[in-house]
């Protein structure tokens, strides 16, 4: 008998009650190993200049110190249901946090930027499974009951990941050196391997099932093509005044003609890579549908925040990551009481409550100005915590919740794909459509935001201006309203995609029957 069946027939007959200890014990291990894998998806963003400056590189080489970590993990994520079955979680997780701990280490040692890009994706390659792996391993501890509440805990690095990371990475740089932002990975890690090794129940493998060599050669590569055409949008809208080049249409569209061809494979196949036949769940298919417009809604927006702080309100990257402090807080306030009460109610009451939350809070952003109340913007960001904190990880429960118990790691690698490939679409769609409203108000809008950082700021004034502070403040006294309108048309778009969200959340469960009924006949049955 294998772990995956055992592990929520154990936990049968708790729907009532809260995290035991034991359950708590394995959330821990599993946190850990995603503030690694998501801090270090935004940290690396605040140190772009800082590469650019050390190693006297492009934008675009240093941004692949960005890319080549997203693509590793677009790589090995399909394979983490396999490797779980077939090597046990336990393991996988081990092995995975070491990997990426030495990639950390490498990167810390990086003495130019190809060696850092080399060094990156190495970490990726290992940081690419703590997250599907995290959600096995806390799904099959705590059972199908209360998957709502470990996936509350699972959510909170997910959340505050692009919030911290910026606060972390650019007090990191200011106050010691850029190694740091890597270097602060190797203790997190040791930690993480040694308490797993502790906590983590002996693996129980199955050794039967072979590897879909065919499906790996088709959806790896894939989803990396993809995903770089995708991620290289932005940079072709800004250089070549289209998103239409080579890069980005060859890339994407082999990619994308990679994946159709794993989707044909994958529904004909025995025993593929990705069990696609998992959406014939109806709740699996309908929560996909709302987390994929959340994500990309979401994702998206995201990047506008800190952009907005720096760019038109002049704040340091580090201020600009406290600024958002609010919006984190708001989640966490409402994450665990959403993920428990789902677990007695079903999670579409709260999905619907989540998104109205964040739409209000988002509408507040259409408005922004260079001298908007901080006030008006902090409470605007708590106010779409709170919906956050009830839409992402509840949605998630209700994609997992239903599967059998066998299937719940092809469940969540399925759900992890389907976020990555959500997060660089919204990203892409975002920056593009920013960029568009930055060129509506002129160019001189676009070539201030350009150089919006303080730094940048201070070096404008001095080689553009010559010191003329009066002829500075002039400058900006014509670009700074433009651009606090680009954000502001950007974000009504925003607000639009995530209102569109409540269609699919309204075929969500209800009740908790409607959610847990079929995980209950799944257990019953192994």
């Amino acid at each position: 008998m294998t772990t995956e069946n055992t592990a929520p027939a154990t936990s049968a007959g708790h729907a009532d009650q809260g995290l035991d200890r034991r359950v708590l014990m394995v959330a821990g291990v599993v946190v850990l190993g995603a503030i690694m894998s998501i801090l270090d998806m935004t940290i690396v963003g605040v140190a772009q200049n800082t590469f650019q400056s050390q190693w006297h590189a492009t934008p675009a080489t240093v941004a692949w110190t960005m890319t080549g970590y997203t693509l590793a993990l677009a790589a090995v994520i399909p394979v983490t249901g396999w490797a779980a079955d077939r090597f046990g979680t336990k393991r996988l997780y081990i092995a995975s946090v070491t990997m990426f701990v030495i990639g950390s280490a490498l990167c810390a040692s990086a003495g130019g930027i190809t060696e850092l890009i080399i060094y990156r994706v190495i970490q990726g390659l290992g940081g690419g499974m703590l997250m599907p792996l995290g959600m096995m391993i806390l799904t099959r501890a705590a059972g199908p009951e209360r998957i709502g509440r470990v996936m509350a805990v699972l959510g909170i690095p997910m959340l505050l990941g692009p919030i911290a990371g910026p606060i972390l990475g650019g007090w990191l740089i200011e106050s010691y050196s850029w190694h740091w932002i890597f270097l602060i990975n190797l203790p997190i890690g040791v930690i993480a391997v040694i308490y797993a090794s502790l906590v983590l129940d002996k693996d129980e493998t199955s050794r039967s099932e072979s590897f879909d060599v065919v499906g790996f050669l088709l959806l790896s590569p894939g989803l990396a093509l993809f995903l770089f055409g995708i991620s290289s949008i932005p940079e072709s809208q800004q250089e070549h005044g289209t998103m239409f080049t080579p890069r980005v249409l060859i890339t994407a569209v082999v990619g994308a003609l990679l994946i159709i061809a794993f989707v044909f494979w994958a529904l004909r196949a025995k025993l593929a890579l990705l069990d696609l036949r998992l959406f014939k769940n109806r709740n699996m298919t309908v929560a996909m549908i709302t987390f994929t417009c959340f994500a990309i809604a979401f994702f998206g927006s995201m990047l506008l925040y800190s952009q907005y702080f720096i760019g038109v309100r002049g704040e340091s990257t580090l201020m600009a990551g406290l600024l958002l402090a609010p919006q984190g807080l708001g989640a966490m306030v409402t994450m665990p009481v959403a993920g428990a009460l789902t677990d007695k109610m079903g999670p579409g009451k709260f999905v619907m409550t989540g998104l109205v939350l964040i739409v209000i809070g988002q509408v507040a952003f259409t408005i922004v100005g260079v001298d908007t109340s901080y006030w008006l913007i902090c409470g605007a960001l708590f106010v779409q915590g709170l919906g956050m904190g009830m839409t992402m990880m509840p949605t998630m429960s209700a994609a997992i919740r239903t599967l059998e118990p066998h299937s719940i790691s092809r469940g969540s690698t399925l759900t992890n794909i389907v976020q990555q490939i959500a997060a660089s679409i919204g990203t892409a769609v975002f920056s593009v459509i920013f960029t568009n409203q930055l060129k509506d108000a002129g160019t001189g809008a676009a070539a201030f935001m350009a150089n919006s950082s303080p730094a940048a700021r201070q070096g404008v004034l001095a080689e553009k201006f010559h010191g003329d502070v009066a002829a500075y403040h002039g400058f900006l006294d014509q670009y700074l309203p433009s651009a606090a309108h680009a954000f502001g048309h950007t974000f009504v778009v925003a607000s639009v995609l995530v209102a569109v969200c409540l269609i699919p959340a309204f075929f969500l469960p209800r009740t908790q029957d409607a959610d847990t009924g079929a995980a209950e006949r799944a257990v019953m049955v192994h």
